[in-house]
């Protein structure tokens, strides 16, 4: 009689382990995102009232537009 041994991990500590390093990346990724100065200066538009975004002569769906017009055409 022969008997046969197979030990592997199961699936879901496989797919869990590459799902937490995605996770990570993700999570690191956002960090840096949030560090940025701009993101900083946009959520900082954001927080005005309209009349004060009108004052600066923006409205509120051109604050990225704004902030990000000498890195990207939009």
């Amino acid at each position: 009689m022969a008997n046969a041994q197979l030990t592997t991990a199961p699936r879901g500590i496989i797919t869990g382990s590459i799902t937490s390093f995605f996770q990570s990346v993700f999570n690191g990724l956002t960090s840096i995102a949030e560090t940025n100065s701009r993101v900083k200066e946009v959520e900082r538009l954001n927080a005005l009232s309209d009349a004060n975004l009108a004052t600066k002569g923006l409205r509120r769906e051109d604050i990225v537009r704004h902030v990000f017009r000498d890195v990207y055409y939009v």
